[in-house]
């Protein structure tokens, strides 16, 4: 399966079905707050490293959770009630996605370059990213960031400043969505940690049809 190219003076995409089967879906374009809405209302975002072309993914088997099946272990609730937890969304969006990005450059590496932060700052400005925090006993514990259409929220990543902190995060987002009748959050690619907070594979039909449901009005 190819991989197709972008042109900056065209946003469109090809049909997310014709990802590779890694998902790579095409190189190339721009992260213009146009182009990025229409990825992410067809499933497709963008992930490259440092120095590369902008690469765009739509995995053909989604990871998902779904705000309802949050999970929440036995330890976590211990830990959660001996503390006064704040949560707070949009609380300063670009310190958020900052430090996201520092958190993984010191430890893993990142691609949340120069570009990313300043293309998911306008997607903010438009009222599309929001970034969602927690303090705990009055102290920044951790956060996380994402893209919300519709009942839609694609996660993009955490950061955590105390034990914990991305891990309540998350869990108070997902109560929040619940709440909201959100139908997923798409956690994009696996993890064990995702996975241990309720986090499953769907396939490509289901997550097509919630996708369409979901961010038919945004």
């Amino acid at each position: 399966m190819p991989v197709y190219s972008l042109n900056e003076n065209e946003i469109s995409f090809p049909l997310p079905t014709l990802a590779r089967q890694d998902g790579l879906l095409a190189v190339g374009g721009d992260l213009c707050v146009e182009r990025l809405l229409l990825a992410y209302s067809h499933g497709i975002f963008p992930w490259y490293e440092p120095g590369e072309d902008i690469m765009w993914w739509c995995p053909k088997e989604r990871f998902v959770i779904f705000p309802d099946e949050i999970h929440i272990s036995r330890s976590m609730k211990k830990f959660m009630k001996k503390h006064t937890l704040d949560f707070r969304l949009n609380r300063d969006f670009a310190d958020t996605i900052h430090r996201c990005r520092i958190k993984r450059e010191f430890e893993e590496g990142t691609w949340i370059t120069d570009e990313m932060e300043e293309a998911y700052c306008r997607l903010h400005r438009e009222g599309y990213a929001v970034s969602a925090e927690v303090f705990q006993d009055g102290r920044l514990a951790g956060g996380l960031y994402g893209v919300c259409l519709g009942k839609c929220f694609f996660g993009e990543s955490m950061f955590s400043e105390t034990e914990n902190g991305s891990k309540m995060a998350l869990i108070a987002l997902a109560q929040l969505l619940s709440k909201n009748r959100f139908l997923l959050i798409d956690c994009q690619f696996h993890t064990e940690h995702l996975e241990s907070m309720g986090g499953r594979f769907i396939s490509w039909t289901e997550y097509d049809r919630l996708l369409r449901l979901g961010t038919e009005v945004y």
